[in-house]
């Protein structure tokens, strides 16, 4: 495993490191690399002066982390569709220069504006710590075990290990996150939310924090869920009740289709994305929060629901 707080051995060749990424390499170079190491986006445009100053700084930052961090410069001039989707779906890409870290598939931080060398250096060191608790001491392959208990259906051993390496390292953000999912997975949500609520502020924006929110968010809608069958019933019968959509595409979630539930929403959002105040898109985004951003449902998802804002 790559150390990925002190970085590789020997510096990478910057080839490497530093990509030009259009719309279709997006996915690849950003989303799927960052599950290995931060990346960095960069988004920029030719006309834009403090870009001109940015970019060499961000540059030599990357290649001075020598593979702890890789670094993506997407033109918004030339990637339009793409700037906009990504806006779409929360980046605030209205000025330029913008820069977003990216781990685990989620953007984690993001700063605006030309910077000096030492902030630039904060803001990379902060990335790589963000993703460093999984890899020292020991502690990744205790949490891959842990994570595979859970996977197995071994949810207590699974808690009693996460909670260890909390007691090891109180700022893995992966050991909170997999301890709250043990916690839903026992059907105590309470308990799950108030594991969160116990981590560190310094890493309560992480990625896997959010992730594991995002799930505490579908297990309370999943207590209510009605039952599948007469809410399938009621969409047949009127497939404007957008009411009955909404509730089908939760209650499918809560009995574990959640592409299904994604088509719901995203059919309810082709129908009107407006209806209650945007709620399709933003179940969408908790569905696509709370699973692995390489999971299928989600890059299915996230691609059709761009088709859609852009139809």
């Amino acid at each position: 495993m790559m150390d990925i707080l002190g970085g590789a051995g020997a510096a990478a060749p910057a080839g490497d490191l530093i990509k030009d990424v259009t719309e279709a390499t997006f996915m690849q170079d950003v989303v799927d690399a960052s599950m290995q190491a931060p990346v960095i986006v960069d988004f920029w445009a030719p006309w834009c002066g403090p870009c001109k100053t940015l970019i060499p700084m961000l540059e030599a930052a990357v290649v001075k982390a020598k593979g702890a961090v890789t670094m993506a410069k997407i033109n918004v001039d030339e990637n339009q569709q793409l700037a906009a989707a990504l806006a779409q779906q929360g980046l605030p890409l209205q000025s330029i220069p913008t820069v977003v870290g990216f781990y685990q598939g989620r953007p984690v931080d993001l700063f605006q504006g030309a910077k000096p060398a030492s902030e630039i250096d904060a803001f990379i060191a902060k990335l790589i710590d963000a993703a460093g608790g999984t890899a020292d001491g020991g502690l990744g392959d205790a949490l891959e075990a842990a994570e595979q208990m859970l996977t197995d259906g071994d949810v207590e051993d699974a808690a009693q290990t996460y909670a260890a390496i909390i007691g090891e390292d109180d700022k893995c953000a992966a050991a909170y996150a997999g301890l709250a999912q043990a916690q839903i997975a026992l059907g105590d949500v309470d308990q799950a939310e108030a594991v969160l609520n116990g981590a560190p502020a310094e890493i309560s924006d992480a990625a896997e924090i959010e992730a594991a929110r995002a799930q505490i968010e579908l297990a309370r809608q999943a207590e209510n869920a009605g039952p599948v069958g007469e809410l399938r019933a009621k969409v047949d019968a009127d497939p404007a009740d957008h009411q009955a959509r909404f509730d089908l595409a939760q209650a499918l979630h809560a009995a574990g289709e959640a592409e299904a539930a994604v088509d719901e929403l995203l059919e309810l959002f082709r129908r009107d994305r407006e209806w209650n105040e945007g709620a399709a898109k933003a179940q969408l985004f908790t569905i696509f929060e709370a699973l692995k951003a390489n999971d299928p449902v989600v890059l299915n998802g996230r691609r059709k629901l761009s088709s859609l804002i852009f139809a």
